[in-house]
C-alpha cells in the first residue's frame, strides 16, 4: 500500500445525481450526525473536480446521458458508488419502459450499496468499501 492510494482514500470529492428518494437517505452523511467531512469526504458541485459519482434512485433514459456526461468530465482516475435497488434493478419501477434496470451496462460501478433506500450506515460502509479498495491499489477507471 503506497502513500499515494492512501491519500487519495481519505480525499474524495463526490458529485451526486440523485432521483426520488435516493437523496433522502444520503443526508444524515452531510450533517453532524455522520458527518463526511471527518472522513475527507467533501460534496463538490462540478464533475470537473470530483473523485466520486454517487447514483442514487430510479434512472431513466432520458436521465441517462446526463449521468454519462458528468462521468465522462470526471477527470481520472473517478469511481461511482451505485445506492439502492434503482439503479441495480429498476427498483419499483422495474416493469415501466422507461427505467434503465442495470446501471453497470452503461457506466462502470464500483460499489454497490443495496436497499430500498439504503440506510445510512450502508452508505457508509459502502464508502467506507471505496476507500479500502483505493487504499490496495485499486486505480479507478
Amino acid at each position: 500500500m503506497g502513500i499515494k492510494h492512501k491519500t487519495r482514500a481519505r480525499s474524495l470529492w463526490v458529485i451526486n445525481y440523485f432521483t426520488a428518494c435516493g437523496f433522502i437517505e444520503l443526508l444524515p452523511w452531510v450533517g453532524s450526525g455522520y458527518d463526511m467531512e471527518r472522513f475527507g469526504i467533501l460534496a463538490k458541485g462540478s464533475p470537473r473536480h470530483a473523485d466520486v459519482l454517487i447514483i442514487a434512485g430510479y434512472v431513466t433514459k432520458k436521465a441517462l446521458p446526463r449521468i454519462k456526461r458528468i462521468y465522462e468530465q470526471m477527470p481520472s482516475p473517478k469511481y461511482v458508488l451505485a445506492l439502492g435497488s434503482c439503479p441495480m434493478t429498476g427498483g419499483m419501477y422495474w416493469d415501466s419502459y422507461s427505467t434503465i434496470k442495470r446501471i453497470d451496462k452503461y457506466i462502470p460501478v464500483d460499489v454497490w450499496v443495496t436497499g430500498c433506500p439504503p440506510k445510512p450506515e450502508n452508505i457508509g460502509h459502502g464508502l467506507v468499501m471505496l476507500m479500502k479498495k483505493i487504499e490496495n491499489g485499486f486505480e479507478g477507471h
